[in-house]
């Protein structure tokens, strides 16, 4: 709660403490799905090249997994959509194969090397493709590069739900009983007694000079 717009929420006409708290517990389970999705998503980009190309998790810093094919040696770094990161982000992206590429060429049993930034989903036109000192290949590109399987982006789509709907309905009833106690928390802290949002308390807990405490 510290980190949230208490004003946001006023102008979204936001009126009860329920409401309140499950936007909150809502934004915060939404990027942690992101981020394990994305996590389990480079796994198993690393394992499907591993069949196909006797691909490898790479040790490197800043990318993920290196392959090659053709007497080429790919250094690969994976992120989950195109629209990953800023232009610093990508700076440093940049940085990290440009170190892996002259460390690399100090072996002089390794031939051409080429870099790329592989987004699990998405879309980027052949034509903007190359970035100049790496490749760009997202969604069907991406994973047809590292298995040669140029349907394999659909093809992972229905394992991925496998057994969710069991999982999902386990998850819903832990979910509402998450609610229900954050709900009373927030009620005790910054709701009077009409169990309505004492909106100054709010703004005062996230803004204040001074923080107010919380009960314990």
């Amino acid at each position: 709660m510290k980190k949230k717009n208490p004003y946001l929420f006023k102008a979204k006409n936001v009126v009860t403490p329920r409401q309140l708290t499950k936007a909150i517990l809502d934004a915060y389970l939404s990027s942690q799905e992101e981020a394990i999705l994305g996590n389990f998503l480079e796994g198993l980009a690393v394992y499907i090249c591993s069949r196909s190309f006797n691909g490898r998790k790479s040790t490197g810093e800043g990318f993920d997994l290196e392959f090659e094919r053709d007497g080429i040696l790919y250094i690969v770094s994976i992120k989950s959509g195109p629209n990953w990161g800023n232009s610093s982000q990508i700076k440093a992206m940049r940085a990290n194969f440009s170190s892996a590429i002259k460390r690399y060429r100090q072996n002089k049993q390794t031939g051409k090397i080429e870099a790329v930034n592989g987004c699990c989903y998405g879309r980027q036109q052949r034509k903007s493709e190359s970035k100049g000192d790496y490749t760009k290949l997202c969604g069907q590109r991406f994973w047809e590069f590292i298995s040669g399987n140029p349907n394999l982006y659909t093809d992972i789509i229905e394992p991925l739900g496998h057994r969710a709907k069991e999982r999902n309905d386990l998850f819903l009833g832990q979910y509402e009983l998450v609610v229900d106690k954050f709900t009373g928390q927030f009620r005790q802290e910054f709701c009077n007694a009409n169990n309505e949002i004492v909106w100054e308390k709010f703004a005062q807990f996230t803004s204040a000079e001074q923080p107010q405490k919380l009960s314990q």
